[in-house]
């Protein structure tokens, strides 16, 4: 069960390592076993792709049906009740608003002597999203898809395709299904794992080339997404889930226990720390985890999670509280504290912040709006969540007059010349008549 112990500490230093440590993609056995499924799908495209699929997921799956049918996405549409229909589209309104936001737009400057700046910003032609099946295709993750794909049509990405494994019977489940449909995906994919993203990187006959890979997944999937990198651009590599919870007196240890749990379900490499100022409090919130775990269908996981990378913190007082928060750089960081609004500006490092008793991780992950694709591993440090940004390049413009060049002629001989590149010196004197004809 997870530890209580006083932080500073040698012992409560190891812990702390010990989480830090668990980063995705260390096994060079399973990057090259990925490496090889690449290199087979670039080699071979669609019959590389059904090999896996049909060795991993859908055993009887027929040539020619990696791509979901229009007929398959209307049943599946009708399948669904009225009322996930209409949970999924508030959350949907939600999401937009909140990413809305963050639209760019190309911008230009000029001066009266003829100098020109700009920058143009524009869509990926296409974008790619991976939805995990979960458990044999019975749950998937709906709301990857949500937030996957609305910030990459908020960009104005025009092609949007959606693979995930299909069930053992080649079907989707139709739940994930309706909600592709309801962003407006343009095309969806039987093929999870690394072959997936593969065929999505480098194109087969059945399935266009992308520009960006996005969505969570499992190691595989992580580790095809950094080898493709550069092939196309990526959202970020994440590692196991995590949060991490700051409590003072005022803090209920149910409602910590509970949140703990949400995130130490996830997987047995799942982090779920609290630091408190409160050594009552962690004994209480120790209390509540054996109270609660018995009762959950993932027990087995959660408490293989809260064993190894699970730590109650108890600090001298709550600025030290927030100095390890900040140097643990947490995925999801909750404030349960009497007064959260005056300790905000204190937090430096964190994917998300999630503030008072009325607002767990869950509400992030599915409803608020803002991204639930976040930084893992301590790169909240200088990463952030998916956003529009991910789905945009962005284009720099420059035009001079002569009467502006001239103006600036000699700045950049001199620095051309002080880096060695003469050739670079050279072009601009070519132009004010130092050699050469005019």
């Amino acid at each position: 069960m997870i530890e209580i112990m006083k932080y500073p500490s040698e012992r409560a230093e190891r812990k702390i390592s010990e989480i830090a440590l668990r980063r995705p993609g260390a096994d060079p056995e399973i990057e090259a076993r990925v490496m090889e499924i690449i290199k087979a799908v670039k080699a071979e495209g669609d019959a590389a792709v059904m090999r896996y699929v049909r060795r991993f997921d859908a055993p009887g799956l027929k040539d020619g049906q990696l791509k979901v049918s229009e007929e398959e996405i209307e049943a599946a549409c009708c399948e669904v009740d009225a009322d996930f229909l209409s949970i999924i589209r508030t959350a949907i309104r939600n999401i937009e608003e909140f990413h809305k936001r963050q639209l760019r737009y190309s911008h230009f400057s000029t001066t009266p002597d003829g100098t020109f700046i700009g920058q143009t910003v524009r869509p990926v032609r296409a974008a790619g999203v991976y939805a995990p099946g979960g458990l044999g295709g019975q749950t998937p993750l709906i709301s990857s898809v949500l937030m996957n794909v609305i910030p990459a049509s908020l960009a104005g990405v025009s092609d949007i395709a959606l693979i995930t494994p299909p069930r053992k019977d080649g079907s989707i489940n139709p739940f994930l299904l309706a909600a592709a449909r309801e962003v407006g995906v343009g095309r969806i994919y039987r093929a999870g794992s690394a072959w997936g993203v593969a065929a999505l990187a480098y194109g087969t006959e059945s399935i266009r080339s992308v520009d960006v890979i996005a969505g969570p997944g499992n190691i595989y999937v992580a580790l095809a997404k950094k080898l493709l990198s550069g092939e196309v651009g990526i959202d970020m590599i994440a590692g196991p889930s995590e949060i991490l919870v700051l409590a003072d007196a005022s803090a209920r240890a149910d409602y910590i226990a509970a949140d703990l749990l949400s995130q130490a379900e996830h997987d047995a490499m799942a982090s779920s720390v609290c630091i408190t100022t409160e050594e009552k409090l962690a004994s209480e919130i120790c209390a509540e985890l054996s109270r609660q775990l018995p009762a959950l269908p993932r027990a087995e996981t959660a408490a293989a999670s809260l064993d190894r990378y699970g730590a109650l913190f108890v600090v001298r007082e709550m600025e030290e509280a927030f100095e390890l928060a900040n140097r643990i750089a947490p995925e999801h960081l909750e404030l349960h504290l009497k007064e959260p609004f005056l300790w905000l500006g204190k937090v430096e490092n964190a994917g998300a912040v999630f503030i008072g008793d009325y607002t767990p991780e869950p509400v992030g992950d599915y409803f608020a709006g803002p991204n639930h694709v976040l930084p893992t591993a301590g790169a909240a440090r200088f990463a952030s969540a998916l956003g529009v940004d991910d789905f945009l390049k962005k284009t720099s413009v420059i035009a001079y007059s002569r009467t502006a060049f001239e103006r600036d002629a000699q700045s950049i001989i001199r620095l051309a010349e002080l880096e060695g590149l003469t050739a670079h010196a050279g072009s601009v004197r070519i132009r004010l008549g130092e050699g050469g004809k005019k």
